[in-house]
């Protein structure tokens, strides 16, 4: 018979229990012996989990502290030198130092683990040379064995992808590093197969973007060392996201199986199957349900995929598996209780996805006419065909309006140089204008009013009235500090997508839907489950409450439309594309209602652009064409003197430049201190002619930088941009800092703003 397996679990706790643990650890309130109770409870829980929910091939490995690439680095010995690092075992100071900073070290870079969500800790191979510190498959391959008898299968992350993913080399020394890596992955492997181990998940999710051929070459080295060397494990070469271009070559590997992501792959994977076949020696992992959406899967139509795998492989060599790790959605939605029926029905989250897996495994060897076969499949059908007849998804004011204004123009009414002078004029802004992203630290007071306003404690009236007096208090703080620009703080948001969701129409939102975003940050995005509309101003209120408090200009805080698609659990019915065009057109209403107020700056964010950008460069074109037409749609109507900002945030943009130039923002900041200023190298190689704010500090480490770190970084900037169109800027919101650290912070960034100033004093 066939087997199941998932490619990994989410690690953050049905009630974000891995979440708590870390942020008591971190604040003094755990001990460390204390955090690794609370976490090996975590991971014991998980693996009962999925052992009494029928999963054949349990994952081990894939837990973490903070993040799956960082485990990795750290498990060969790649520290950067600046955390006084001294060999063995590396201790959990050093590990969350690379990961969040510390107070003379700063963070290791972060971004986004390919079109997900997700970030992860970019390893630094600069000045450190590998080293087995230790075997973590091989301990958690123990601690599920000898805790729950649980043989399992350990997860590594491959060495092509490891090194891709990795900074600080050359890429003329790829096969120098790779040289220097195999021998400690072989280690791994050796003593895995010591153990007993029959089958190790190695991940190579770089296998499915374009590769050329000397990582080719190199994968099937990597693949011959360790059957040579290794022979007693088996290999389950993993790919996830997306099809693979080089099918032929990946089949012809001596490795034991071949996972494959028939949900976002599928066609691709498919038209492959078809022409080449399968190898008869060698597992096919057949990932069928969509680890990334929280839709439950169309059983009918995966019965009948299934049918066709196995036209191409035996029963007995076949793996149904979820596409990728389940880490992208939430654990249960067993508490999920307000939604509509219709709509809770639909969703499958984590564990529901375990049930579907079970059932299509058991179901494949019988008849698809058998009583609770037949049953299971119709039941599936009605919840489908129930949300897609639901009145929210078919809304035909709101899809009339999108196929209207899609086709207007969508240019501001002067070209940029001449508004961006007639904006600046406007507002008399300085050389160098100092502002920040938006968001001010979520105290524990503001915490605590919004809860006790959820649950009826305060009125509506007293609930309005503290976030007055927050916006007040930070504004006296903006100005005392010297910034130019100003923002309300957003104390009534908990989410920068979720309180847009929860003032428009064609969202609902979960209870507990939690996923992990970074480190212990969690996130709970909305789900767009129906058409989106504009019901009502949404910022204005507090944005004009700002304004009135100050002579100087607020900026109106949005978030863009293609931020929301990314960042939310979407519809499967229709185009993404025409999801961003609603989302798009009430946003516009807003913005027009922040003008006829008066304000005269407007932030419309789209951190999340690139992240939603497709694996295949084929689709990448089509994907920014219509993401840039999104955002123009939501801004274009507003008068030239009204200066519209954007922000973009821990995302590879050096490809991007065009496209972030059509968006046609008046002003763009961009996170680059995380990367330690390497972004500024793309304006050192393209030409960037409309404002720009390159992050001078960043605002995930609780280290307050120095005002030389500041200056160093923006006068190499200044070197490749014009001073008169350059903005000073932390790199992202502040709301998960604390009032002390972005006071000290601020005012640093102040001080360096106006030493740059003097310096460049003939410029204005």
């Amino acid at each position: 018979m066939a087997k199941n397996s998932v490619l990994g679990y989410p690690r953050i706790g049905a009630d974000r229990e891995w979440k708590k643990a870390l942020e008591a650890y971190w604040a003094g309130r755990l001990e460390e012996p204390q955090l690794h109770s609370a976490l090996k409870d975590l991971r014991l829980q998980n693996w009962r989990n999925l052992q009494e929910r029928g999963i054949d091939w349990i994952p081990v490995g894939d837990f973490s502290y903070y993040d799956q690439v960082l485990d990795t680095a750290v498990m060969f010995g790649l520290v950067p030198p600046r955390f006084g690092y001294e060999g063995g075992t590396v201790p959990l100071s050093v590990y969350y130092g690379m990961s969040r900073g510390t107070k003379t070290a700063a963070a290791c870079e972060m971004t986004k683990w390919f079109n997900t969500n997700y970030h992860y800790i970019v390893p630094e191979l600069q000045g450190v040379s590998p080293v087995l510190t230790e075997n973590k498959p091989l301990l958690a391959y123990r601690e599920a064995k000898s805790e729950l008898g649980i043989d399992g299968r350990p997860v590594l992350l491959g060495p092509l992808t490891l090194l891709k993913l990795s900074k600080g080399y050359d890429p003329s020394e790829m096969d120098v590093w790779l040289e220097r890596l195999l021998p400690l992955y072989v280690q791994i492997l050796q003593e895995l197969a010591d153990e007993g181990v029959a089958w190790v998940q190695l991940d190579e999710p770089i296998l499915v973007l374009s590769l050329e051929e000397p990582d080719l070459r190199r994968l099937k080295y990597v693949c011959e060392t360790f059957a040579a060397s290794v022979p007693g494990v088996n290999l389950m070469l993993q790919t996830y996201f997306e099809s693979v271009d080089h099918y032929q070559e990946m089949i012809s590997l001596p490795v034991g199986g071949i996972g494959l992501d028939f949900v976002h792959g599928r066609s691709g994977n498919l038209e492959a199957l078809r022409a080449y076949g399968f190898p008869a020696d060698k597992v096919l992992g057949a990932g069928i349900i969509n680890g990334r959406g929280i839709w439950k899967a169309p059983l009918r139509e995966t019965w009948e995929l299934l049918k066709e795998l196995q036209t191409y492989v035996t029963p007995d060599r076949l793996l149904l598996q979820t596409s990728c790790s389940l880490l992208h959605v939430p654990v249960t939605a067993r508490q999920e209780t307000q939604l509509t029926r219709e709509l809770r029905d639909a969703l499958a989250f984590a564990d529901e996805k375990l049930d579907e897996l079970v059932f299509l495994t058991q179901a494949l060897g019988q008849d698809r006419e058998s009583g609770v076969i037949a049953g299971k499949l119709e039941e599936n059908d009605r919840i489908h065909a129930a949300l897609a007849q639901a009145e929210a998804r078919n809304r035909g004011d709101v899809q009339q309006a999108v196929a209207v204004i899609r086709e207007q123009p969508l240019d501001r009414s002067l070209p940029f140089a001449e508004r961006y002078k007639a904006q600046m004029a406007r507002m008399q802004l300085p050389l160098f204008p100092t502002t920040t992203i938006g968001s001010f630290p979520q105290s524990a007071e503001v915490r605590r009013a919004r809860r006790q306003w959820r649950t009826g404690e305060l009125s509506e009236s007293q609930y309005a009235a503290f976030i007055r007096e927050e916006i007040d208090r930070w504004i006296r703080l903006q100005e005392d500090i010297g910034l130019d620009v100003l923002v309300h703080g957003e104390f009534e948001r908990t989410d920068m997508v979720e309180f847009f969701g929860e003032k428009l129409a064609g969202f609902a939102f979960t209870q507990n839907g939690w996923v992990q975003s970074y480190g212990s940050r969690c996130v709970k995005p909305p789900v767009i489950y129906g058409d989106v509309a504009f019901t009502g101003e949404m910022t204005v209120e507090e944005t004009k409450h700002a304004q009135s408090r100050t002579k100087r200009p607020v900026k109106g805080m949005l978030t863009g439309p293609i931020t929301i698609l990314n960042w939310s659990f979407v519809r499967e019915d229709i185009p993404r594309e025409q999801i961003a065009y609603q989302l798009a057109y009430a946003l516009r209403q807003e913005v027009e209602a922040l003008e006829r107020a008066g304000i005269g700056i407007i932030q419309v964010d789209e951190p999340a652009i690139r992240e939603g950008l497709p694996l295949r460069e084929a689709e990448q074109a089509a994907y920014l064409a219509w993401s840039i037409r999104a955002f123009r749609l939501a801004t274009c109507t507003v008068r030239a003197t009204t200066q519209i900002h954007t922000h973009m945030c821990y995302c590879e943009f050096h490809d991007m430049i065009d496209a972030i130039a059509a968006m046609d923002a008046d002003v763009i900041s961009i996170e680059t201190s995380r990367s330690h200023g390497e972004l500024i190298g793309s304006f050192e190689r393209n030409t960037y002619t409309q404002g720009i704010g390159l992050g001078v500090y960043d605002i995930h480490s609780p280290r307050i930088p120095a005002i030389g770190e500041m200056t160093a970084m923006i006068d190499r900037a200044l070197r490749v941009l014009d001073p008169r169109l350059f903005w000073i800027n932390p790199d992202c919101g502040l709301k998960t800092r604390n009032s002390e650290e972005t006071v000290l912070a601020l005012r640093n960034m102040v001080e360096a703003t106006k030493q740059l100033r003097e310096q460049h004093a003939f410029t204005r």
